[in-house]
């Protein structure tokens, strides 16, 4: 029979495009994920995955059962929230998200309210203001789980990998530097360079882009990212954002983008939380990366990117 751990498997299969990674997301070992798989596709009598694709694809089998987990799973996890609920043995769940990147608030939002629906009873609050160490907020009770870009060894603290993304350059239409198709190091040389006001060991293009280079540009700050692209959109300067953040303004024209790098420069978000609440997490991070994928696009798995 078909049981909702199959669901699962499909559904980490379609998100992660990966056996390893949707294996990990679903807490089993690669060969025991295989192993599922393979015993599901003999039940059916169907394959359910291509796997001359790379990354790995659905077949229609596979995409069928795949419309079966988004309908089913969060009315099967509703459903369990509110029995918790009833049985008055079970506070509400509280969690205090702090984030350290200024542009997540385009995804994090969405998530959020898709948590909110499937957990009506979940208290879910954002911690404000810039945090120049999050963990620090989980392991003094000021937060219950932290968006990071790297995962560092912190006693009492876990991670879970949300998603890579490209983080490209942005220049007005008609720069100098538009004709080229790709950014190097160099071309960054003599720019003003735009970004939110954060230290430099903040900023992956100065990081690893700039900084070994040995190239130190001007900086210019702003709080925004519609004035940060304003400011690009007026040759102030350049920026490097997440290419979500500045998507739509791409689309439209208003700005131009250019990988960074001629096989481009990515960069990676985790989730943080006490070690102890790793069971309590997992639901909120699962959330996290469907929406994320569902709402942003060019996004990879995070051992998928280059």
């Amino acid at each position: 029979m078909i049981e909702l751990r199959h669901l699962r498997m499909i559904q980490a299969l379609a998100e992660t495009g990966s056996v390893s990674a949707a294996a990990e997301r679903v807490h089993l070992t690669q060969s025991a994920l295989s192993h599922q798989l393979g015993a599901l596709e003999r039940y059916l009598g169907v394959p359910l995955l291509d796997r001359s694709k790379r990354p790995l694809r659905l077949t229609a089998a596979g995409e069928r059962l795949l419309t079966a987990a988004r309908r089913v799973l969060p009315e099967v996890e509703a459903a369990r929230a509110e029995v918790l609920r009833l049985s008055n043995q079970h506070a509400p769940e509280q969690l205090r998200i702090a984030v350290e990147c200024h542009s997540c608030f385009d995804w994090l939002m969405p998530a959020m309210d898709a948590y909110r629906a499937e957990h009506p009873e979940a208290e879910l609050d954002l911690v404000s203001g810039f945090l120049p160490e999050p963990l620090d907020l989980l392991l003094d009770g000021r937060a219950d789980l932290a968006v990071v870009s790297e995962m560092r060894d912190w006693p009492g603290v876990s991670y879970l990998p949300l998603f890579r993304y490209e983080i490209v350059a942005l220049l007005a239409p008609g720069h100098g530097l538009a004709d080229k198709p790709w950014l190097a190091a160099t071309d960054f040389a003599g720019q003003t360079l735009i970004t939110y006001p954060v230290p430099d060991q903040a900023l992956d293009v100065v990081q690893r882009v700039l900084k070994p280079a040995g190239i130190s540009l001007e900086r210019r700050t702003a709080e925004l990212t519609v004035a940060i692209l304003q400011l690009v959109a007026s040759r102030r300067g350049l920026a490097a954002l997440p290419r979500w953040a500045a998507q739509a303004q791409i689309e439209r024209g208003y700005v131009l983008a250019r990988p960074i790098g001629e096989q481009g420069l990515w960069s990676g978000l985790f989730a943080a939380f006490r070690s102890d609440d790793i069971q309590l997490r997992r639901g909120f991070v699962e959330v996290l990366r469907r929406s994320a994928f569902q709402t942003l696009s060019g996004l990879l798995p995070v051992e998928d990117a280059g």
